[in-house]
């Protein structure tokens, strides 16, 4: 028997301040779970970088968040690969000996993951990262040289011939700040990464092509009481390692017409279930699967965030749930085609459209 195969999208925005998934890969542990009762996970670096730290999901796909929502609006598809060619953008205000442990990251690995990347550029102008708080307590930034950027993006699709790009940008060092004491210890919210998704979507919407983002930091000095949460990010010189191994099977993205192609791509009708943080639902992809009855959308309560976006703000029809567990346990129900509202013991007699004097 061929059944359909189970697609569940996992979603935690970047740079909100989520209590899972905002800060150095702690959302993982939901992924993997989540991987395990799927047919195919789609979900994004913010949830599957760890910096040093990365584990390889088979049926997970790593898609950005502006392809992600080109995704769920029907626009683009995502083709599954093999392995990708990747190319690496390096800022050009990286000092010399921090450009260099890039480099060695990304040699090390090739050597030890068999990576296939080929090509590396320097920006014509450093890009000037500057860190931005908006009102509402999500994180942004803007860099300062967009086009260098594109240009450099461009000399290695079109010359180098790669398939997918991670970029490393120079960022601001903000020793001392609250913003930064308050991640390392596993509080507020990462203020690197709402620039980091300015960086990536530039290149994705321009190119259409995959592309993740990993900052350059000097290394911060050793903190006694650092969060086990954020942790990830100080074991290393470079947050390379994730982002290389994401982007080496990243799927591409196709918006070719069925009869143009030799296999057909993922596309957002074969979605089952979307997970979502229950105060972060006003993103353009949870807006597009709300218009469709045949996606359960799953709300989660205990991964708080700064936003103040529930679902019934927006009439968004959404199952509320207390936890990652209790969302898993509603996905292994609609998986085996049991209604969730049937494990309950309060069962409501059903209801009818028409009384027993019309007639249908």
């Amino acid at each position: 028997m061929n059944l359909r195969p189970f697609t569940v999208v996992l979603i935690v925005p970047t740079g909100v301040g989520a209590s899972i998934g905002g800060c150095a890969g702690d959302a993982l542990p939901v992924a993997r779970a989540i991987a395990q009762i799927s047919d195919t996970l789609i979900t994004h670096p913010n949830v599957l970088n760890g910096a040093q730290l990365y584990w390889p999901i088979p049926n997970a796909l790593y898609v950005e968040g502006y392809a992600l929502d080109k995704f769920a609006a029907g626009c683009w598809g995502l083709q599954p690969v093999h392995q990708n060619r990747i190319g690496l953008i390096l800022d050009a205000g990286i000092e010399p000996e921090l450009q260099l442990r890039q480099l060695q990251a990304v040699d090390a690995a090739r050597a030890t993951l068999g990576l296939n990347i080929t090509d590396y550029v320097v920006t014509d102008r450093p890009l000037a990262v500057e860190l931005r708080m908006s009102e509402s307590g999500a994180s942004w930034g803007t860099i300062a040289n967009p086009d260098s950027l594109l240009r450099a993006a461009e000399k290695l699709i079109t010359q180098a011939k790669v398939e997918v790009i991670a970029v490393v940008a120079r960022f601001p060092d903000d020793e001392g700040s609250l913003a930064l004491a308050n991640y390392r210890h596993g509080k507020g919210v990462d203020p690197l990464a709402g620039a980091e998704a300015v960086i990536s979507h530039l290149i994705v919407r321009t190119f259409k092509i995959p592309c993740a983002h990993a900052p350059a930091l000097l290394p911060l000095p050793l903190d006694p009481h650092l969060s086990p949460r954020s942790a990830a990010e100080e074991i290393g010189y470079t947050f390379l390692p994730c982002v290389l191994a994401g982007l080496s099977k990243a799927p591409q993205f196709t918006t070719q017409k069925a009869d143009e192609r030799s296999q057909l791509p993922i596309t957002a009708d074969r979605v089952d279930a979307v997970v979502i943080p229950a105060t972060a639902c006003g993103g353009s992809a949870i807006l597009s699967w709300s218009g469709r009855s045949t996606v359960q959308i799953i709300a989660v309560r205990d991964n708080t965030t700064q936003m103040q976006v529930p679902p019934e703000k927006l009439g968004i029809k959404a199952l509320q749930v207390n936890s990652y567990l209790e969302a898993i346990g509603v996905l292994v129900a609609q998986r085996t085609g049991i209604s969730p509202a049937s494990l309950g013991g309060d069962i409501s007699p059903l209801g009818g459209l028409f009384d027993s004097t019309q007639k249908i």
